[in-house]
């Protein structure tokens, strides 16, 4: 494990991670240091069963109250050439946590010399592993790891999942794992398997586990593994406009259940990169004048697959009731008896509107908010409320409005509204690379073509755009 592995002159090494799963149990480790930045490495040692031996000249209160109660060995002296090549031969991982980052790159040399292992703290160059950030919840470890680059970025990260990790985890996860052949005696198929665990672990039986109530969860898991039956389901899905990080909890819960995902065109890959990885795939994303696959066809395709057993999830971006189609799709699941959800996503207008800055409504300006779609019939024309779209104190936003936009502002002029009015085109809205282009009724159009905008984006018209907040830039460095 040589910290020789950078890909040029002057790289960076890459050093790998401490393997959680490594056998320390026994094993002797070398610290080399004696104060806070050693006690940390040493604490985790400790629980992962190593023998730890420290050479210091002294040791901190806390490490010495550790080698009173015999939990660590101390060889008190410097870490000198001669005492490390007396010391490393048997170890079987190595800590440089001086403060001194000379004497750690020694030591890190040393132990490279012999093929041990080695981490200088807080310096990735001479490590051939790093120690991420960890959780420890009993048989549960999670760990945060930046390469090195970034340690308190990384606990920082690993507080704010220990925030949210559910209370009795260590007892849950023991449950598990003393109920795991038993499960498997009961239920040898896997993917039925599947469904017991997590029919188990999202109802009372993982609660009763958690809070230590044994007897209880075992009722509640043979009970499952007596009467579930795999049958399939239908999730309906909003995925939000665009940033993955927009997505619902209950939104992100079903996309790791579920067996397959039919999504859309709209849905960056990002976001579907948060699906559950064995999951199959299917696109039938729409697209102007060219549908990979039919409505008719897609809601076919969910009550087979339903029918068949599977989970699926119908990936939609936005929300699901909004110029989604999802109520036909429900129609369809309903009237061939097969059970579905409905999950809410952000939609379009809200989303793109705030990452924009524009404000929907503004008690100065607009009391209301009307949603329409500009997409044309069949036949080219916009059948539209015009009349009700062509007033002042509100917003409209314009969903799939691109295509038609020359005709959309010029109808709303020919209706009534100024041809000054303030206008705003979000393309690619809540995406890193999202732009906005503001104008009036009259200059949109030229301004879209010009700039190639293209789907998908959206269009607010309404005094809205004049209250639109950019972002200042941040403040010069004193």
């Amino acid at each position: 494990m040589s910290a020789a592995n950078g890909t040029g002159p002057g790289a960076a090494p890459d050093p790998g991670w401490f393997p959680l799963a490594l056998r320390l149990q026994g094993a002797r480790v070398l610290v080399a240091g004696g104060g806070g930045i050693a006690l940390n490495k040493i604490r985790l040692l400790l629980a992962h069963g190593a023998r730890v031996e420290v050479v210091a000249p002294v040791l901190d209160d806390a490490l010495a109250a550790m080698r009173d109660a015999g939990a660590l060995a101390h060889v008190a002296g410097e870490a000198t050439r001669e005492r490390l090549r007396a010391l490393l031969p048997g170890c079987r991982l190595v800590y440089a946590a001086t403060d001194d980052r000379a004497a750690n790159r020694l030591v890190a040399a040393e132990a490279d010399a012999l093929n041990i292992p080695v981490c200088a703290v807080d310096d990735p160059e001479p490590s051939s592993f790093i120690t991420p950030a960890q959780i420890h919840r009993g048989p549960v470890r999670i760990a945060i790891s930046t390469g090195g680059a970034a340690p308190v970025l990384a606990r920082r990260l690993r507080e704010r999942i220990e925030a949210v990790m559910p209370a009795g985890l260590d007892g849950l996860a023991r449950f598990l794992q003393a109920e795991r052949a038993h499960v498997v005696g009961r239920c040898p198929d896997v993917n039925r398997r599947r469904r017991v665990w997590e029919a188990f672990l999202d109802g009372p039986g993982g609660t009763a586990a958690a809070a230590g109530d044994r007897a209880t969860a075992r009722q509640v898991l043979d009970g499952l593994l007596d009467g579930v039956a795999v049958g399939g389901e239908v999730w309906l899905v909003g995925a939000g406009p665009g940033d993955a990080d927009l997505l619902t909890l209950r939104a992100l819960h079903l996309m790791q259940n579920a067996d397959s995902v039919l999504y859309d065109q709209l849905l960056p890959p990002e976001l579907l990169d948060r699906v559950r990885r064995d999951a199959e795939r299917v696109f039938v994303g729409k697209q102007r004048d060219r549908h990979t696959m039919p409505q008719e066809q897609i809601n076919a395709e969910l009550i087979r697959r339903a029918r068949a057993g599977e989970r699926v999830l119908r990936l939609k971006g936005g929300d699901p009731f909004i110029f989604g189609r999802g109520g036909e799709e429900i129609e369809a699941l309903m009237a061939a008896g097969v059970p579905f959800q409905v999950v809410p996503g952000i939609t379009a207008a809200s989303g793109c509107a705030a990452y924009a800055g524009i404000p929907l409504t503004h008690r100065d300006c607009a009391q209301s908010c009307l949603f329409v779609t500009g997409h044309a019939r069949r036949d080219g024309t916009l059948d539209l409320p015009w009349e009700s779209m062509a007033r002042p104190g509100q917003t409209i936003a314009i969903y799939m409005g691109v295509a038609a936009l020359p005709e959309l502002c010029a109808m709303l002029v020919r209706h009534g509204l100024p041809p000054d009015w303030p206008a705003a085109l979000v393309e690619r809205g809540t995406r890193p690379d999202q732009r906005v282009l503001t104008g009036t009724l009259a200059s949109l159009p030229e301004t879209a073509r010009a700039q190639a905008v293209g789907s998908p984006a959206l269009v607010l018209v309404g005094e809205v755009v004049r209250h639109r907040v950019v972002t200042p830039p941040p403040l010069p460095e004193v």
